[in-house]
């Protein structure tokens, strides 16, 4: 539904105070006594007893003159005007039933000079078939991909080459963003910003699902651009475990990962990724006395995979411990739960698994990716996060 004006909310009044004084809407999981985040929209109390109040009085509309000016909307996009906005070449048919391939589709930027972006937003055509989306940097130096097509749908399975099928699923280039259901666009500080190459290209890697209903999607990104050089760099790492294996009617099945980071890294903000079964999430430090610091215990909702960004960005020194824990509902209790009594392993789709902690740092605006991954003798063999 529509909450944008008060004819359209007064309608939803009763749900709207039933649903705050749970505190199911605004969404948000992430446990209060850890962490403070600048994207948290949680009510407080008395906003939410006002709300109650509201419904109860049969949702007065109250002073217009008492409001605050009518918000400007820019139509399709919820970032500042984009400077530039890059699209899927081609249309992706999306079947009606079955499962559905990664479907991959470069695009050329077309950029003839480095650009700095600093907000970014995916749009998809038909986000109601979108199980996730990943838009991926691929600069004019990268071999990643160089034989597939450009400008058309292809999966892995579509690619002659073995090495680029496997590479399909398997890459060390930066993520300009990646979107699922609830997650919202990135908007780094003043300073900070992602970086694409001039002649890079956008990889769009995308999950779709089949909803009974066939249907076309060509999704696009829009981007804003610094006004000025950064001083920093944003680059997306990710702490992941493939070889999780969930038992049957398990309904607290615990999987971690861990790594030290290679670099100095200012850290900016966390997105967890799971599945359907997909129960909690956390990110800790692992201090050298092997004592336990989190930084974000959130419960997981796949229908709302929302990212996490810290009020004050927390510098981080070259080896520091980071730990990803992941808990499952493999169990009948688990109501998104397709199969209790199967033995789920990692996979691409809703029904498989997945355990991955995305996690944005920044680093110096001219340290890429690879350089952030140069170690010095003292880390060189104390494990690392994924690129």
């Amino acid at each position: 539904m529509s909450l944008v004006s008060y004819q359209q909310a007064r309608s939803w009044a009763d749900e709207i105070a039933a649903a705050t004084a749970r505190k199911s809407m605004p969404p948000w999981f992430a446990d209060p006594s850890i962490g403070h985040f600048a994207n948290d929209p949680s009510l407080t109390a008395e906003q939410i007893a006002t709300l109650s109040a509201w419904a109860k009085a049969k949702a007065p509309m109250g002073r217009p003159a008492d409001g605050p000016p009518p918000k400007l909307w820019l139509e399709g996009w919820n970032i500042a005007r984009p400077d530039a906005i890059v699209q899927m070449p081609q249309p992706v048919a999306i079947p009606a039933r079955g499962d559905i391939e990664y479907t991959y589709e470069i695009a050329p930027t077309h950029f003839q000079e480095n650009r700095w972006v600093q907000m970014s937003e995916v749009r998809p055509s038909a986000p109601q078939h979108v199980h996730h989306a990943v838009v991926y940097i691929r600069p004019p130096d990268s071999n990643w991909l160089r034989h597939a097509p450009v400008g058309v749908p292809f999966t892995a399975s579509s690619l002659t080459d073995p090495q680029e099928r496997r590479e399909a699923h398997e890459t060390t280039s930066d993520l300009l963003l990646v979107y699922a259901p609830g997650s919202s666009p990135d908007q780094w500080p003043d300073g900070m910003a992602k970086f694409v190459p001039a002649g890079s290209d956008l990889v769009f890697q995308m999950h779709y699902i089949a909803n009974g209903h066939a249907a076309h999607d060509q999704t696009r990104v829009g981007l804003v651009f610094a006004k000025t050089t950064p001083q920093q760099r944003v680059i997306t790492l990710q702490l992941n475990n493939h070889a999780l294996i969930i038992p049957p009617e398990a309904d607290n099945f615990r999987v971690e990962v861990a790594g030290t980071l290679p670099n100095d890294a200012v850290l900016l903000s966390f997105f967890p990724h799971m599945h359907l079964r997909g129960k909690r999430f956390e990110y800790d430090i692992i201090h050298a006395d092997g004592t336990v610091e989190p930084l974000l215990w959130t419960d997981y909702h796949f229908h709302w995979q929302l990212s996490y960004r810290l009020a004050e960005p927390r510098p981080l020194k070259a080896g520091t411990k980071l730990r990803a824990v992941a808990w499952y509902d493999n169990s009948r209790a688990n109501p998104h739960n397709p199969d209790p009594e199967a033995t789920v392993t990692w996979g691409d789709q809703s029904y498989q698994e997945m355990m991955v902690g995305f996690f944005d740092v920044a680093v110096p605006a001219n340290v890429d990716k690879w350089q952030f991954f140069i170690r010095n003798k003292v880390e060189e063999k104390l494990g690392s996060p994924q690129r």
